[in-house]
């Protein structure tokens, strides 16, 4: 029985090892034939593409030590991010705001229309310094929203993908700027590749949840209900079918979206302001971000010329007679057209019309070239039987000139190949100054520091700029404030305190005191050191209402005293140290 066991255990052993070679062998052959399947090259295209995008993003975000870039948002959202997981932890949610009393974002009507972002960013607020947390998350999402167009380019098999990829790299110098701020929209990138991906599959259910997800992340949402209504109309044109599915999942999305949301009904009306404020012809009612203005003609051609020519190449290559396969091209033909008339009435869209420029430009040349390839993707044995009418023969001569062609074709890919590389590392080099030239990563936190140590908390501080908000939460939350993250929120609420707060910050009103402390009910200020302000800090010091009780290279702190005295000695401050905002504005 031993005998019969170990004779048994001996030939399975002999089996197993004659097999070894043969599975051996058998697993190579697969692995061999996988690296030359064309799966293998596309993973291997999108592997070098997100190294690529993560380098140039990585570097762009490293050239400044501080929350990138332009505007100071970011400390905003990295820090109510954290303020947000520490209610959560402590079972508040939604938590209080009450940081801007006199605006809309008072604390009974505060809506934080990018809840869902808020709520992403909340594991980078792990870090021990949530700047560094900040700057690491904007490096994945821009790069995820970048890579997410280069995916979409690649998972429609568009050829020369890596000079798309270059393009899309390219395509802006804001583009690029933008990206790197710690804010919404790559995520709302990502989220109108993904709703185009699912229109074109026809995969309809999932705009559902995808609306739904981007309502409350992100105020753009609406993009994604404009995309669905071009869909709808593509389709309309092209099959000559009312195809209602996709509006109906992104509106039903949308509502769910506004309606299941913990700032309900209060977001409905912020949402209406926001429309109604920035959505006009004319000239704003208040002074708004450099974001909502528009570029003039020289600075968008400059800023946007790779986009620009993607789209005159898409204009024209455009072929309207053969309907079906041009529903992906006129899909993007609209979209883009569309932001591109965004773009030029509001600057903020530099982050959304140039990437689906290219986009545009990608898909409608790859229908182009399929269509002038028509032929040559038949069935050999049609081909056979229409080779004596289409003169193929494959003649020295025919060889020669396919050859001939051949090489043109790759002398022209590399020629475009070369000037995008040019633009590339233009728009990039600018990009990387213009980030070095924002604001250092201690900006105000000195003054803010003073406040939060010599000020008692829970007083109102008159800050004499909306914008400078952000930075003041992020390193003195113990305060309140006048404004900040939009100045058309105090105008809203308070239109006759946004009218004064104006005229006292430029400095209209010259005994501004009595006026801070018994309109604002402030007893402090803070200001920034720049010439915006000179006029202001000239009249309080003249007043004899305040004292100045902090100063530093980059911002003041002023106390209203109890009783008007004399005026302090003149002591104005070196205006060559003094410098705009609109000069120091890095903002593309």
């Amino acid at each position: 029985m031993f005998y019969s066991f170990r004779h048994s255990f001996d030939l399975n052993e002999m089996e197993e090892l004659n097999e070894s070679p043969v599975a051996a062998a058998t697993a190579n052959k697969r692995t061999s034939d996988w690296l030359k399947s064309e799966a293998a090259v596309r993973a291997a295209d999108l592997l070098a593409g997100a190294i690529a995008i993560a380098l140039i993003f990585w570097w762009l975000q490293y050239s400044t030590t501080a929350i990138c870039c332009g505007d100071y948002d970011g400390y905003y959202h990295i820090k109510w991010a954290r303020l947000l997981w520490d209610n959560i932890r402590a079972g508040h949610f939604p938590p209080a705001f009450p940081w801007l009393p006199l605006t809309t974002l008072n604390p009974q009507n505060y809506v934080d229309h990018h809840l869902l972002y808020h709520i992403i960013l909340i594991p980078f607020t792990w870090f021990r310094d949530l700047q560094t947390g900040a700057k690491i998350s904007a490096i994945l999402f821009a790069s995820l929203a970048v890579f997410s167009c280069y995916w979409l380019v690649v998972q429609n098999e568009i050829r020369y993908r890596l000079i798309w990829l270059l393009a899309l790299l390219a395509c802006s110098a804001p583009f690029l700027y933008r990206m790197n701020m710690t804010k919404a929209p790559p995520l709302a990138i990502i989220f109108l590749v993904l709703g185009t991906w699912f229109l074109f599959e026809r995969k309809y259910w999932p705009l559902l949840p995808l609306a739904f997800v981007f309502t409350l992340t992100y105020d753009m949402f609406v993009l994604l209900g404009i995309a669905a209504l071009i869909w709808t109309i593509v389709i309309g044109w092209t099959e000559e079918q009312f195809e209602w599915r996709p509006l109906v999942f992104v509106v039903a999305g949308i509502i769910l979206g506004l309606v299941i949301n913990p700032y309900f009904p209060h977001n409905l009306y912020l949402f209406y302001e926001h429309a109604r404020v920035k959505i006009t012809p004319g000239p704003f009612a208040t002074k708004v971000g450099q974001e909502w203005y528009p570029y003039d003609t020289a600075e968008f051609v400059a800023n946007c010329y790779v986009a620009l020519a993607a789209m005159l190449v898409g204009y024209i290559a455009f072929d309207f007679s053969d309907r079906k396969p041009a529903q992906r091209p006129l899909y993007f033909l609209i979209f883009s057209t569309a932001l591109l008339l965004m773009i030029a009435r509001w600057k903020r869209f530099a982050e959304y019309f140039p990437p689906f420029a290219i986009l545009f430009a990608a898909f409608t040349l790859e229908s182009f070239w399929r269509g002038r390839a028509v032929f040559t993707r038949l069935p050999q044995d049609v081909l056979e039987d229409l080779r004596p009418f289409l003169d193929r023969q494959d003649t020295a001569a025919a060889k020669k000139e396919r050859k001939s062609e051949e090489n043109w074709q790759l002398m022209k890919v590399g020629l475009v190949a070369l000037a995008l590389g040019i633009a590339l590392f233009a728009n990039v080099y600018r990009t990387a100054k213009d980030i070095r030239d924002s604001d250092p990563r201690d900006h105000y936190a000195k003054g803010a520091f003073w406040m939060r140590a010599n000020v008692p908390a829970g007083q109102m501080v008159f800050n004499t700029d909306w914008d400078d908000f952000p930075r003041l939460l992020y390193y003195d939350p113990t305060h309140i404030y006048i404004t900040g993250l939009d100045p058309t929120y105090l105008l809203d609420k308070n239109p006759d305190l946004s009218k004064l707060y104006e005229r006292i910050t430029t400095g209209e009103e010259e005994d501004p005191g009595p006026l801070i402390r018994d309109k604002f009910g402030a007893r402090w200020v803070f200001s920034d050191n720049t010439s915006d302000h000179d006029a202001f800090y000239d009249n309080a010091l003249r007043s004899g209402w305040f004292d100045r009780v902090y100063e530093d290279a980059d911002c003041s702190v002023l106390h209203i005293r109890d009783q008007k005295s004399e005026a302090p000695p003149e002591d104005k401050k070196n205006d060559n140290d003094k410098s705009s905002d609109d000069d120091n504005d890095n903002s593309p």
